[in-house]
């Protein structure tokens, strides 16, 4: 038995697909499908399909989860988001995974939506392939790699709450990495998103998903676990983002991106440590990827 969970905000145009993407697939599991949502639209919705609907308090994304792991079945979780959907054999692509008992986390496989004729497009684009090679390296010299919270999965009963301050993708991930579980990835589980098109949302997202990351020592020492999204490690990784590049326009593209992530950075910085203003639980809209 496995449970899916979509969780949603306000997303009733997008989340028949995301749940017609899960039910055509051949599992085979028994399953479960949950659609969280805090909005009656997206509910309703949701209504018409076979699936069980939970309402959330509005509260964030890890609050409602932690609601839900009170009534889940599944031996297996498997989340995803009700703005982005799935390839054809993503959720068995995932179980294969989890057939070595020592796998206790999966990450899915992100692919932009956008063209990369444009430049948000592009850097999307970008972005996913690296993230991708990144996960796909470590997966094969079997290391720790962090979950896309498009598309992930955990085994159900040995996390029991989720901390409203960090990332759930990035935790979870790392607390079953201490307790000597595998960390996995299935490169074939793909997730199809929708990426920001302006440079405020762009932005906007990703200094949220940076900021996911900023209070992970409240609960471990930085110093037992390896971590994937770091300054330095983009730094590092920098020159190889050239390589994506087919043209002179990408070329000037990959750049630019530059100095907008070390922005990100920065502002993350300033107000982590100066303004004090930590990452929250909450959920918010990036409005061009609806």
């Amino acid at each position: 038995m496995i449970s899916i969970v979509i969780t949603s905000f306000r997303e009733p145009k997008t989340i028949s697909r995301a749940i017609e993407s899960i039910i055509t697939q051949n599992i085979d599991s028994n399953y479960e499908l949950i659609v969280a949502a805090p909005d009656d639209e997206t509910l309703e919705a949701a209504k018409k399909y076979n699936v069980k609907l939970f309402r959330d308090p509005g509260k964030g994304k890890n609050y409602a989860l932690n609601l839900l792991l009170k009534k889940i079945k599944g031996e297996i979780i498997i989340l995803t988001d009700g703005d982005v959907y799935l390839s054809e054999k993503s959720i068995q692509e995932i179980l294969n995974v989890f057939k070595n008992k020592k796998v206790g986390a999966v990450s899915g496989h992100p692919v932009s939506l956008e063209s990369r004729t444009k430049i948000f497009g592009y850097w999307s684009y970008l972005l996913c392939e690296a993230a991708h090679n990144l996960r796909s390296k470590r997966h094969k010299n079997n290391q720790f790699l962090e979950c896309s919270g498009y598309l992930w999965a955990f085994r159900n009963n040995i996390i029991k709450k989720f901390p409203l301050d960090v990332g759930e993708d990035t935790i979870v991930p790392i607390m079953l990495y201490l307790k000597n579980y595998k960390i996995k990835y299935a490169s074939n589980a793909k997730v199809y998103v929708k990426y920001p098109l302006n440079l405020h949302e762009f932005i906007k997202q990703k200094r949220r998903t940076a900021g996911a990351h900023d209070n992970i020592s409240k609960y471990v020492s930085l110093k037992r676990i390896p971590r994937m999204k770091t300054l330095l490690n983009e730094i590092r990784g920098g020159f190889n983002l050239f390589f994506y590049s087919e043209n002179f326009r990408e070329v000037f593209w990959t750049l630019f991106l530059f100095p907008i992530r070390f922005y990100i950075w920065l502002n993350l910085f300033y107000n982590s440590k100066i303004k004090r203003r930590k990452y929250s639980d909450a959920w918010k809209r990036i409005e061009s990827t609806k």
